[in-house]
């Protein structure tokens, strides 16, 4: 399937599937690599990232964790720039090895926050997993250790990602390639 329509849109597909895994498993390696011995806990920020933490986890051969957590700021294509607050945490992370499972990170805002959130609850450290960086539109520094794949200020669907809610179930990524 080259294109899809999602109401008033239509996209065409940009990164196929393939490649995506070819980087979620490049990514799993380097976390192993880099954190073995720490038993680390993974977050997986809902909705978006629930593909990318299922292949990752998949791929990681060290001992480790996973939760889910939400915190949303996005209403149809854009940024509301309004972040919500953590909800869903409920372990104790005091001391533990933290890394955040992100589907896409765009101005930085939602991560900043979290982070904040996070470092509230006294972890031993914090690292931040996301399938995509649109490093154009990044508004705050950030340190993202484990990034799958830099891409350009597009809007994009699948793999996780939406477009009010629809399109997250594609394999593959797609770009918006007209809006009626």
């Amino acid at each position: 399937m080259n294109t899809i329509q999602i109401k008033d849109k239509t996209f065409a597909v940009s990164i196929k599937e393939q490649d995506i895994l070819q980087e979620v498993s490049r990514v799993a390696q380097e976390i192993s690599r880099d954190l073995a011995g720490k038993n680390p806990l993974f977050l997986s920020v809902l909705n978006g990232s629930f593909m990318f933490a299922a292949d990752l986890l998949k791929r990681i051969t060290i001992p480790c964790e996973i939760s889910f957590v939400k915190m949303a700021s996005y209403s149809g294509t854009a940024s509301t720039g309004a972040v919500k607050e953590l909800i869903g945490l409920n372990e104790d992370i005091s001391g533990r090895t933290i890394v955040i499972v992100e589907d896409i990170v765009d101005t930085g805002f939602t991560m900043q926050r979290m982070l904040e959130v996070l470092r509230t609850k006294n972890p031993a450290e914090i690292h931040i997993a996301t399938l995509l960086v649109k490093p154009d539109k990044l508004a705050v520094d950030l340190d993202i250790e484990y990034a799958a794949m830099h891409i350009p200020n597009d809007f994009i669907v699948g793999y996780g990602l939406d477009y009010d809610g629809h399109g997250r179930n594609y394999k593959d990524i797609y770009i918006v390639v007209n809006e009626e």
